[in-house]
């Protein structure tokens, strides 16, 4: 299958001890791209996955802080954001936005930092990859004040609200994409809401090192499961996995504008 991971968090600890396996068992299974996430463990560290994206041509990355970090941000990291966002292999700015669940940082910050980021995103041209848990009334607000105008969309990563929110999303140029969490028997309300949208605005990633597909949950999550996520897609929408495959993939290279590796 043609396979694009268009959200894995490959620079992670967990991944320490066996990265270069995990990365081959990713190109075995079908995975012909893959966006590392490049929030990293946060400020401290802007460039995580960045050396990934420079060894590897078919890995691509991104800048940003995560709204868990965000009363650790300072004027100097922005302006550190800013210049990693020049690099050709930075193709996006995030994950960035709101978490009402965990509340890391204190909820006015992390719109502070939110909105701080959607500055910068704009001013360097890229889409934006968010994440939302438990705000989608504050963000998707935040979204159509501050971004908007801007054209420029982005991906809301991990998909997990109402038909009613994906719909705001996609009427402001975002993709959505769908994690492992889709395959869960609770998550129905997710199932439906992946039969109701556009086939063409859709994504599927893994989000590893977290939430693992069904059959492999409650074990650590990896690129080369992106599969299992295309395959309950599949079932959803009556369709055969290779084409939720090759659909999905070439949505993340026409958003991107990425080029179809050769040979495909």
């Amino acid at each position: 299958m043609d396979l694009i991971d268009s959200h894995s968090h490959i620079d992670s600890p967990q991944f320490a001890e066996d990265r270069p396996a995990m990365l081959e068992r990713a190109r075995a299974s079908g995975v012909r791209t893959l966006l590392a996430i490049g929030n990293g463990p946060g400020p401290k560290k802007l460039d995580a996955a960045l050396p990934l994206a420079e060894e590897h041509d078919w890995i691509y990355t991104t800048v940003g802080i995560h709204p868990h970090e965000a009363k650790e941000v300072t004027p100097q990291h922005l302006e550190e954001l800013t210049r990693l966002a020049r690099h050709p292999k930075v193709i996006a700015w995030g994950e960035i936005g709101l978490d009402y669940f965990y509340d890391h940082s204190p909820r006015d910050i992390q719109a502070e930092v939110f909105r701080a980021q959607m500055e910068r995103a704009r001013s360097a041209g890229l889409p934006i990859i968010i994440h939302c848990r438990d705000a989608w009334d504050d963000c998707l607000r935040m979204i159509e004040e501050h971004w908007r105008t801007t054209g420029l969309g982005g991906v809301l990563h991990c998909f997990s609200s109402t038909l009613d929110d994906a719909r705001r999303g996609l009427d402001m140029g975002f993709l959505l994409s769908f994690a492992g969490n889709l395959t869960y028997p609770k998550a129905q309300n997710l199932r439906d809401v992946a039969r109701e949208i556009p086939l063409d605005r859709m994504l599927i990633e893994t989000d590893a090192p977290y939430l693992a597909p069904q059959a492999f949950r409650g074990k650590r999550n990896e690129p080369a499961y992106v599969g299992e996520v295309a395959k309950t897609l599949a079932n959803v929408r009556n369709l055969a996995p290779e084409e939720i495959a090759s659909t999905t993939a070439a949505n993340f290279r026409r958003f991107f504008g990425i080029a179809r590796p050769q040979g495909l």
